[in-house]
């Protein structure tokens, strides 16, 4: 079994912002299930479904980003499950938009969400799934730029992102970690936004 976690924030305004393409991804991988992601439980929104044979629980924290932890290790503790059966899809801003990569385990890299998981879990020692938004403007604070929305150029691009995200998370749960890490984290360019300098939704 394994837990499958997307971070984001709770609410309509926060669905397309950058800090929300872990809920994206999630919502991508329960329609190839054909489950819903909406019973409430473990401070989130949870569904289950099987992927290569594999039970999953697939969740949503609705504890805001910055308490992501707290889901997560609610869910861990009742499914009994090691860290290593719990799969983090998360924004970085390291990546360019439409880039994916995948590590075994790591720091939180100041993602406050990782920060709150690794301190709940104690342990950063589980696997994630990084989802690029793009590096941050000189001219805007960090927490505007991830609660800012994807222009429609960049959202273009995000859609083949996230379906690489939910085809490397099935691709670690059917052959493990080191084969989804062999395939995804090639040096690739990712495709660019069309649309220059557009502003922020």
């Amino acid at each position: 079994m394994y837990l499958i976690a997307g971070l984001g924030n709770p609410g309509k305004e926060y669905e397309t912002t950058r800090h929300n393409v872990g809920f994206m991804t999630i919502d991508c991988l329960a329609d190839r299930l054909r489950c819903d992601v909406t019973t409430r439980k473990f401070l989130g929104f949870v569904g289950s479904g099987y992927i290569g044979g594999e039970k999953v629980i697939l969740l949503k924290p609705q504890t805001y980003m910055n308490l992501s932890g707290e889901s997560i290790r609610a869910a861990a503790d009742f499914y009994k499950l090691d860290p290593d059966q719990v799969i983090v899809i998360y924004d970085d801003i390291s990546l360019d938009v439409g880039a994916v990569r995948i590590r075994a385990k790591g720091s939180a890299g100041g993602h406050n969400g990782m920060k709150s998981i690794i301190s709940h879990l104690g342990t950063q020692d589980y696997p994630r799934v990084r989802v690029g938004i793009g590096a941050k403007p000189d001219r805007m604070d960090l927490a505007d730029y991830v609660l800012s929305h994807f222009t429609k150029a960049e959202m273009d691009v995000l859609k083949d992102s996230i379906k690489d995200a939910a085809d490397a998370v099935e691709l670690l749960i059917t052959d493990g970690v080191q084969a989804s890490m062999n395939k995804y984290n090639k040096v690739k360019k990712p495709a660019q936004p069309k649309e220059e300098g557009e502003g922020q939704k």
